[in-house]
């Protein structure tokens, strides 16, 4: 084969330079052969022969043999040391040219060509770019899509691969593809052409990498994707072609509008369907396509009007088999359950229907079941839809007298920073105008003592920072001279000053209010601890800084007046000239500001 391969490459030399026709047919029907025996080493004999830069003068668009030289390079260009070569013997040109073709086999072997030459090279890609190759292969997609023929169908696979190996992970060929119009002509292809499997592939391949891309969602809500997408999962029984469709369908979803249409299709009963046939399945691809599935689920569920459509007023039988996941021994199972939960309690009217319709004791009891077996991504999604459901205010004695708080308190201990962070997120919303409640869990000494150490969690921003919120909270709403008493003995009244001069103006209020609450309860516990962090020194700055909103001036000038009666502190503000800065504030425009400042100088100087 090896001799024969180097004769008919010889005489390809010498039959392209007199351009006898028989002759060169014969030597290419020996090159195919050779090629289909041994891609590899045939290619490297072409490279070594110099034989690829022979091939632009054989690829005249009127000759027998071009079919069989387009049919050759793509074949030469399924390797991958191939593709550069190939562009350099400036194939690209001659092959773009080529697809003007009307003849059948030319176009599909030349669309071959420039697919393989595509696959994974840069140069290639560039090299198509520049001919304007991707545009006239778009035309004949487009212009070709209602022809259901077969031997269509073939050449419709080989041009979608073609535009797919152009594109494949680079952006900017893909928004090129997106801009030329290529999403609805292949979304109509997907209808048209359903039954040819192949062809459904390759388009199904091109929407998961386009709709990764930004830009393509709007052009895919604008067709009937959703409707066929769906169409062809029912039809789907094997686990590969079903994933290909998740694979497409999980950026979709990120679309509001696309979530919708998606939606009104029916893929959420295609959905609950995987479910019930997987739930129980040990096989790998069932516990795939069960977390595909119920991740899904809870993604469409993101969308604010696709979540209401599926909640229909909490009667909804979706929202039913929902709730029926959170008892279930599958953890994929509960922890889409709880998530989809967290995901309905969007708005006050649905949280308030399943308070009162008793998921609560579901979420309860999941957690419950977690403590020990500590499955922390079921842990933060039950604290999440707890967290959720505690923010109507007629929820949040309920939740309590259903013993939330006592549940969420035995994770006190973990050391995981998501769980930490909702576990006190849900605290917080549960005390929020609650005085018995923060009075009780403001006087629980762990609680307090593992607060304070979370205040110090600089690797964790948003635990650190909730962890301030809630130590505040708990003084702010029990207004309870035992939860201060607390708090000062587990050393979290530096905590409090530095939140105060936290960057977001409603934490530095939060962290004032406790702060006056602490100096008017117990000005004698906290005095040690308020000259120790710089109190005075914070308050001054607050009231100095023209950016300081009024509430946060009016607090600390609150602040001010109670710490007077401290002999330390008194000293402290009589040190940093604070009537100069209170005087100026007496014709703010803010007459709460204005007023207090009055109150405030008097206080100044009745006691200088």
């Amino acid at each position: 084969m090896a001799d024969n391969l180097s004769d008919a490459l010889k005489k390809l030399k010498l039959a392209s330079a007199d351009s006898t026709t028989d002759s060169v047919e014969s030597c290419l029907d020996c090159l195919l052969k050779a090629l289909a025996h041994n891609n590899a080493d045939a290619s490297e004999k072409f490279q070594e022969m110099g034989i690829l830069p022979l091939l632009p003068t054989l690829l005249a668009p009127q000759s027998s043999c071009t079919p069989k030289v387009a049919n050759i390079i793509a074949e030469v260009a399924k390797n991958e040391f191939m593709r550069s070569p190939c562009v350099e013997a400036g194939l690209i040109p001659p092959l773009v040219q080529l697809l003007h073709s009307k003849d059948h086999e030319v176009l599909l072997q030349t669309g071959r060509a420039l697919g393989n030459i595509c696959y994974d090279s840069h140069e290639g890609r560039s090299a198509v770019d520049l001919a304007g190759g991707a545009q006239i292969v778009a035309g004949h997609i487009k212009s070709l899509s209602q022809n259901t023929d077969p031997d269509n169908g073939k050449l419709l696979t080989v041009f979608c691969g073609m535009l797919m190996n152009y594109s494949n992970d680079n952006d900017s060929l893909q928004a090129q593809l997106i801009n030329m119009g290529v999403i609805p002509t292949l979304v109509k292809l997907l209808g048209l052409h359903s039954d040819n499997t192949a062809l459904t592939e390759m388009c199904l391949i091109a929407f998961g990498n386009l709709a990764e891309l930004e830009s393509s969602k709007e052009q895919f809500a604008s067709t009937n994707i959703a409707e066929e997408l769906v169409r062809l999962f029912q039809r789907q029984a094997e686990h590969e072609k079903k994933e290909m469709i998740f694979e497409v369908l999980a950026p979709l979803a990120e679309n509001d509008v696309i979530k919708l249409q998606l939606v009104e299709a029916g893929l959420v009963e295609c959905l609950l369907d995987v479910v019930v046939h997987t739930v129980d399945g040990v096989r790998e691809e069932d516990v795939a396509q069960l977390k595909t599935a119920s991740d899904l689920m809870v993604l469409l569920l993101l969308g604010d009007e696709s979540m209401q459509k599926l909640f229909e007023g909490g009667k909804g039988s979706v929202f039913q088999r929902v709730l029926s996941w959170v008892p279930s021994h599958n953890h994929q199972l509960q922890l889409a359950g709880a998530l989809a939960i967290a995901n309905f309690a969007r708005n006050d009217g649905n949280c308030i229907h399943m308070v009162e319709s008793g998921i609560v004791q579901k979420l309860l009891e999941l957690l419950d079941r977690h403590v020990d077996e500590g499955n922390v991504t079921v842990q933060h999604a039950a604290l999440s839809a707890l967290r959720n459901l505690a923010i109507p205010v007629v929820n949040k004695a309920k939740m309590l007298s259903a013993g939330v708080s006592d549940t969420v308190l035995k994770f006190l201990p973990s050391e995981m920073p998501p769980v930490q962070f909702k576990l006190l997120g849900t605290l917080r919303m549960l005390i929020d105008t609650q005085a018995d409640a923060a009075d009780q869990l403001g006087t629980n000494g762990k609680l307090v003592e593992r607060l304070v150490e979370w205040c110090e969690a600089k690797d964790h921003a948003g635990v650190m920072g909730e962890s301030n919120r809630l130590l505040s909270a708990l003084i702010r709403h029990s207004k309870s001279k035992d939860v201060v008493k607390t708090v000062i003995q587990g050393a979290g009244v530096k905590h409090l000053v530095v939140m105060a001069t936290s960057e977001h103006m409603i934490m530095q209020n939060e962290a004032l209010v406790a702060l006056g609450l602490i100096a008017g309860l117990d000005l004698v516990g906290a005095e040690k601890d308020f000259v120790g962090a710089g109190l005075v020194q914070v308050l001054h700055k607050l009231l100095s800084d023209e950016m300081s909103a009024p509430e946060v001036k009016y607090n600390s000038m609150v602040i001010i007046c109670a710490v007077m009666g401290s002999e330390p502190l008194h000293k402290e503000v009589q040190g940093l000239a604070f009537i100069d800065v209170v005087s100026k504030l007496r014709s703010h425009e803010n007459k709460t500001v204005s007023h207090q400042a009055s109150l405030t100088e008097q206080r100044l100087t009745a006691q200088s």
